[in-house]
């Protein structure tokens, strides 16, 4: 049987019951498309299209939007050079693009959680799994301990935090993507009693902020911000493994991206 492009987004979709208002959806391409091969991505930039069209696939599953917004709009960017020509690229392709974003963090368990804790290796130490969170208990280690550790098993140059880098922390909250902020983080300080948040990011007045006066009022808390991106993009590359195992036929690739800020 040819496998079409819906067939692949109706088995990506199937785990979840149907969601209404969803930013999930084939941007580019038609559904009926062979597919030839599929890669995987946190974020469809410029360099990862070229790239999926260089491997030679026609299905890119994109964890976030193409065009810089969280609901695409195109009508803010019809007169935009950047959009126009990133447009020209994709259209000339042939390749369809699909954004898979909801149904994947509906998953039980979340599917870009998934992909960290496993990245992290820290499957086994899982306490407590919630639609936006989990929260594992490691053996001891400091703050500057677990950043290294952090760093080393993610291939990233750097990480933030706040608090005491001396201080030890077991038990830990992981918020992947724009959860960091005060709303989910700071309830799992008080009420799941974790020494240490390790987030995506949030904004910088709210987690942060209250850790800092935490730490100032004598509490042992701490803060690891890895940023968005290098939060779900093991999530991405966990996908492309699963869809591997679903259409063994098909090459899956998974494509990351460079780092987008850079220490200086």
């Amino acid at each position: 049987m040819t496998l079409t492009v819906q067939h692949v987004l109706d088995r990506l979709m199937e785990p979840v019951d149907h969601i209404q208002n969803t930013v999930d959806m084939l941007k580019f391409g038609h559904p009926n498309m062979e597919v030839k091969g599929i890669a995987t991505t946190f974020m469809a930039t410029q360099q990862v299209i070229k790239r999926a069209i260089h491997l030679g696939v026609n299905l890119l599953i994109t964890h976030e939007g193409l065009f810089y917004s969280h609901i695409d709009n195109p009508e803010l960017w019809e007169e935009n050079t950047v959009y126009s020509e990133k447009n020209r690229i994709i259209t000339e392709s042939g390749l369809s693009i699909y954004r898979f974003h909801d149904y994947l963090h509906r998953c039980q368990p979340d599917g870009i959680m998934t992909g960290l804790i496993e990245a992290l290796e820290w499957k086994t130490f899982i306490e407590k799994d919630t639609p936006t969170s989990t929260v594992v208990k490691i053996p001891p280690m400091s703050v500057r301990e677990i950043a290294e550790y952090v760093k080393d098993k993610l291939g990233i140059q750097f990480v933030r935090t706040v608090g005491e880098l001396s201080d030890t922390c077991s038990r830990i909250g992981l918020l992947a993507g724009y959860r960091g902020g005060g709303t989910l983080s700071i309830p799992l300080f008080e009420k799941e009693h974790v020494d240490l948040i390790i987030s995506g990011e949030g904004p910088e007045w709210e987690t942060p902020e209250f850790v800092r006066d935490a730490v100032y009022q004598g509490k042992r808390k701490a803060l690891i911000v890895l940023g968005h991106a290098e939060s779900e993009a093991p999530g991405m590359k966990y996908l492309a493994k699963w869809i591997q195992s679903e259409f063994p036929g098909i090459p899956v690739h998974f494509i990351p991206e460079k780092p987008l800020f850079k220490v200086v």
